[in-house]
């Protein structure tokens, strides 16, 4: 008797394009495409200051903003510096900003590890409160935040004015005020993905309240922060409505004002306000540059889980 065996399965082999690389479809770069049609528009703007900027006003008022150069310097950049007083402009939203980012982190972090590690009795209707802060519209408020701080006295070594109006301490109260809410919201729930065990670890070994806080779980929230420092940094360095109503003396105001400075009275030299608006924007540029990789860090968390 003749036994026959069947045939082997013929296996097919998939040739491999390359180690570890994705394959390109059409779908994939239509997706790169749009990103980049979408950076580029949002782009578009600082590019042509960026542009206007390095050639004379002489040139695009023949030419027009768009055509060909015949004539690129720095010029305008050393003009805008010294013409507007930058410098101490510059020293003026230093001082606003950087006490206020860190005045924000640090309300807002010791306020979210309340609500999400003490278990702390009505945390959930705390929190609902700093979130609502954030929907109430800023400019409802001005006229009753102008007559109470006209009425708050302060010593003469912290304002001139012997009032918190026309001082450096009433912007910075309200720039602080507007932004915890939304940082509790943010850090609140950053908080919560912290595991439980690693508290309850300290915890047993002995650590106290502000040991939990300021050794175990900041460290853990450093993307979080540092997405949120570089978006309150922008916000406060870039905000001239509460500097504009709160401050009156003109040497105070910060770095948004001294571009008002390069606006003549009967002539606006367009390409030297883009040059003092190109100076302006290098702080927040620099800062995000600084922590480019904690936002990023920031603002994917989480995006790999489940």
């Amino acid at each position: 008797m003749t036994v026959t065996t069947p045939p082997a399965p013929v296996r097919t082999v998939t040739p491999v394009t390359g180690t570890g690389k994705r394959r390109v479809t059409r779908g994939r770069l239509g997706l790169h495409a749009f990103l980049m049609v979408v950076s580029l528009a949002f782009l578009a703007p600082l590019l042509l200051a960026v542009y206007a900027s390095l050639r004379p006003y002489e040139e695009t008022a023949k030419y027009g903003y768009f055509s060909l150069p015949r004539h690129l310097s720095f010029d305008y950049y050393a003009q805008a510096f010294n013409d507007s007083g930058m410098g101490k402009y510059f020293v003026n939203s230093l001082i606003i900003a950087v006490p206020g980012v860190l005045l924000t982190l640090f309300l807002a972090s010791f306020v979210a590890f309340c609500v999400t590690r003490l278990r702390i009795r009505g945390g959930l209707v705390l929190l609902m409160v700093f979130t609502a802060g954030n929907l109430l519209p800023q400019q409802v408020i001005v006229t009753p935040l102008y007559v109470l701080f006209t009425k708050i006295d302060l010593p003469y070594w912290m304002s001139d004015s012997m009032t918190m109006y026309d001082s450096y301490w009433a912007v910075l109260a309200v720039q602080v005020a507007f932004q915890v809410g939304f940082c509790v919201f943010v850090l609140a729930n950053f908080m919560r993905t912290i595991p439980d065990e690693i508290v309850e670890a300290a915890r047993v070994d002995g650590a106290g309240v502000w040991t939990q806080y300021w050794n175990i779980t900041l460290p853990l929230c450093r993307p979080a922060l540092a997405a949120l420092a570089t978006l309150q940094f922008t916000w406060m360095y870039n905000d001239f409505l509460w500097a504009l109503v709160f401050i009156s003396d003109g040497d105070k105001l910060p770095i948004t004002s001294a571009l008002n400075n390069l606006r003549g009275q009967f002539f606006t030299d367009y390409n030297l306000l883009a040059a003092g608006s190109v100076i302006v924007a290098l702080p927040t540029v620099l800062v995000f540059l600084l922590l480019q990789r904690h936002f990023i860090a920031g603002l994917t968390l989480g995006a790999s889980k489940g």
